[in-house]
């Protein structure tokens, strides 16, 4: 188990791995002599020897400060590695993740992924730094005095190292009920870190529904889980806690009981019994440590061992070399794509999207709109076929030159909890206060700016909790014009809008894709009437395409979709009289 987690400690530390260890090694020995050595040290004092116990003395005033002394080192070697390890096993996670499929996020729980950067990660750092120390010393220091008592009864010495290898194997059972248990913690704790994350961002929908306090089932359920998981760890790690520490009593009971047996056949004197029994204390001592510090062993071991997962998640494959981007077009090439192995979201999907052209796609829901965008921003790698954008495949391009052609508007609209300027700056940090504001007011956020109590500097809150759904894709449409990207994908989000926002935001559209190449999952009629090209998708593939006269003049699928919509634009709610 301790070899898992250290495995994790970052490069530059691991080097001080063996020195720790063998610190750790020389501390237990030293401590071990100390105790064998206070045998010759008492039975020379009962029996008034004292120029042979001032000897004695003289060993053990070397051992014992020699063991205080490596003591310390290993105390500050421990916390050297033990903080550098958490702060280096942080930055490669975030290294990592970095270098993950954008796609992968889509499927993850966010309170798991907190919960194992921050608290498995401590967890680990946590054994490096003094849990392995107690644990080594909870067996070198046993081992060592029983070895150490061959030269002074080999009777004693034989009971403790067949007690050895007997309390290793109830450990080892005790082990086998936790694992499971604290897998099924982990998962509950994870699924409840979300409910409550959750429930702090969704109030508004939660009140609504009357979902909060005993309301809330999804939250109710995830901590009643939780407790129960809990209670399962409790009740598989107690019990061979229990055995264990009783094992380890019965093991100085035994000890004792020959100690006895040699005082009253004359082996020994009872002077040497004492001393012995004074040892044997010490001998269990610290196997009733390690059993105590088993569940933190086997909890670090459980944690590494998700960290390792995570790590080991395939990232996208990076080009090594840069590419010169020609003319800003977007090329699917015979592309076809599944979420899972099995089951195709897409097919043999061709098309182009010339320099300076849009590319309405439309279609049912599930037809496999969205994907062809996440495709071309390369969240996911297409199973088979090429994605090519200005000229090169996605798949030679390095990542910040492929996203830095790009600019992307999705539906769901992320804003970070900072002031307004900030979230629009993520688009080019390095941008001016000026630049920020230009390309604020032409997707018209000046406007949300001056209601806001500290205008521009006004924190949105999370995930832009403070903002209309409108306003949020005000800031994002602000974010990609001030990135200026020549390739705009957007997903249109104006559906679920009232009408002065959602005029709003299509100015804002219309700003952000002029003189660009864009590829639309359009939802607006105005939008798709006047694309260079359409493109009608169902069941993953293209089954129509060509501009909407040509399309309509077609009577197709497209047609009856546009004749649909067109009627559907003109319902309007009236009140009926009796």
């Amino acid at each position: 188990m301790i070899r898992k987690v250290f495995a994790l400690v970052p490069r530059e530390y691991a080097a001080l791995t063996p020195r720790l260890l063998f610190v750790i090694v020389l501390q237990a020995l030293c401590q071990a002599a100390a105790y064998v050595l206070l045998v010759p040290v008492l039975e020379a004092l009962f029996d008034g020897d004292t120029g042979a116990a001032w000897r004695w003395a003289a060993a053990l005033a070397v051992a014992v400060p020699a063991s205080l002394a490596l003591g310390f080192v290993q105390a500050v070697l421990g916390l050297r590695i033990g903080v550098g390890m958490q702060q280096g096993l942080q930055t490669r996670l975030g290294d990592h993740l970095n270098a993950l499929p954008l796609g992968w996020f889509e499927t993850q729980n966010a309170g798991a992924l907190s919960r194992l950067v921050v608290e498995n990660v401590r967890e680990c750092q946590g054994l490096v730094a003094y849990l392995v120390a107690k644990m080594l010393t909870g067996v070198i220091v046993p081992l060592g005095v029983a070895v150490g008592m061959l030269f002074v009864d080999w009777r004693i010495s034989l009971a403790m190292l067949l007690a050895a290898p007997a309390l290793y194997l109830v450990n080892l059972w005790a082990n086998r009920s936790y694992a499971g248990s604290d897998a099924k913690l982990h998962e509950a704790s994870a699924e409840a870190n979300a409910r409550v994350l959750e429930f702090a961002q969704a109030q508004p929908v939660l009140r609504s529904f009357g979902a909060v306090g005993a309301g809330n089932k999804a939250l109710d359920s995830a901590l009643a889980q939780q407790r129960k998981a809990a209670s399962a760890l409790l009740l598989a790690s107690v019990p061979g806690l229990i055995v264990f520490s009783l094992c380890v009593q019965a093991v100085f009971l035994v000890l004792v009981y020959l100690v006895v047996g040699q005082v009253t056949g004359g082996s020994i004197t009872a002077a040497a019994a004492i001393a012995l029994i004074a040892v044997s204390s010490r001998f269990i001592e610290p196997l009733n440590q390690a059993a105590q510090l088993g569940t933190a062993l086997r909890t670090a071991a459980a944690a590494a061992d998700r960290v390792t997962a995570l790590l080991a998640e395939p990232t996208l494959p990076q080009a090594d070399s840069e590419v010169t981007p020609g003319a800003p077009s977007v090329v699917f090439d015979n592309v076809s794509f599944g979420y899972r192995t099995g089951a195709q979201v897409l097919s043999e999907v061709s098309f182009t999207v010339e320099a300076g052209t849009t590319t309405a796609i439309v279609g049912p829901s599930g037809a496999g709109k969205s994907t062809v965008l996440r495709l071309a921003a390369r969240f996911h790698d297409a199973d088979s076929g090429r994605v090519l954008v200005s000229g090169h495949d996605v798949r030679e391009q390095p990542s910040h030159t492929l996203l830095g052609q790009l600019s992307l508007v999705f539906q769901n609209v992320y804003l970070f909890n900072r002031s307004v300027l900030e979230n629009i700056r993520a688009g080019r940090p390095d941008a001016t206060d000026e630049q920020v504001r230009e390309a604020a007011a032409a997707a018209r956020v000046d406007e949300i700016a001056q209601r806001l109590p500290d205008g521009w500097d006004t924190a949105v809150g999370e995930g832009g909790a403070s903002l209309s759904g409108g306003e949020r894709q005000r800031v994002s449409i602000a974010r990609a014009l001030l990135k200026d990207a020549p390739v705009v994908l957007l997903d249109e989000a104006t559906s679920a809008l009232d009408p002065q926002s959602e005029a709003v935001v299509v100015r804002g559209v219309h700003e952000l894709t002029r003189d660009r190449t864009v590829i639309v999952v359009a939802h607006r009629l105005a939008t798709i009437a006047h694309a260079d090209q359409i493109l009608f998708m169902a069941a993953g593939r293209i089954v129509e395409r060509g501009t909407h006269e040509e399309l309509l003049a077609l009577d197709g699928r497209y047609a009856a979709f546009w004749n649909e919509r067109t009627r559907a634009s003109g319902w309007r709610l009236e009140s009926v009289h009796a």
